[in-house]
């Protein structure tokens, strides 16, 4: 597992969290804990579900030692593993389960973003998938304790998704491209 700023992997990922998460104001919670440093990036370097499994049991073990005025949510990039949107989005069951395994269910959940996120219903070039695309598979770990501050603070969240719909039917395709060729310069 690699945790260093000078990965790849994870300098590209920073790029698209202040870029795309935070720039487009996909997630209006995001703002507050990269600012104060409080994300952590991690990258796996499993090549197998079991190893990719393996290293989620780390990263929440880490997340759940933590205290929230250190790390409040983990991304664990695997750029090795599950590139397939279908295969991860099978892992993201496997994942669910572990976390009621291990004790953490109502702690922390997960989040998921992949380069062809595709939500339910939608066709694979609806512009609103682009809301849970990455530069490359990852799973968000997120303690429920901030997700319910957040939300306690922002009030109504019903309006985030049509919000975002809104602001990426504005940008479109050309425009999201552009922005995904600033993470890669």
């Amino acid at each position: 597992m690699l945790n260093s700023p000078d990965d790849p992997f994870i300098v590209e990922t920073r790029a698209w969290v202040e870029r795309v998460v935070i720039g487009l104001k996909l997630c209006p919670f995001a703002p507050a804990p990269a600012l104060k440093g409080l994300i952590r990036y991690a990258t796996s370097e499993a090549e197998t579900r079991e190893a990719l499994l393996e290293d989620l049991a780390t990263e929440l073990q880490h997340l759940v030692a933590s205290p929230p005025e250190e790390v409040e949510t983990t991304l664990l990039v695997h750029p090795q593993v599950l590139q397939d949107f279908h295969d991860f989005n099978d892992f993201l069951e496997i994942a669910d389960e572990a976390l009621r395994m291990w004790g953490l269910e109502g702690e922390i959940q997960i989040a998921s973003f992949h380069p062809q996120y595709q939500f339910a219903g939608t066709d694979p070039d609806d512009i609103g998938n682009a809301t849970n695309r990455s530069p490359y598979p990852m799973l968000h770990l997120l303690r429920e304790q901030s997700i319910a501050r957040a939300v306690d603070a922002f009030g109504d969240t019903r309006s985030i998704s049509a919000a975002n719909l809104e602001t990426l039917e504005k940008l479109g395709p050309a425009g999201l491209a552009v922005l995904r060729r600033a993470d890669q310069a």
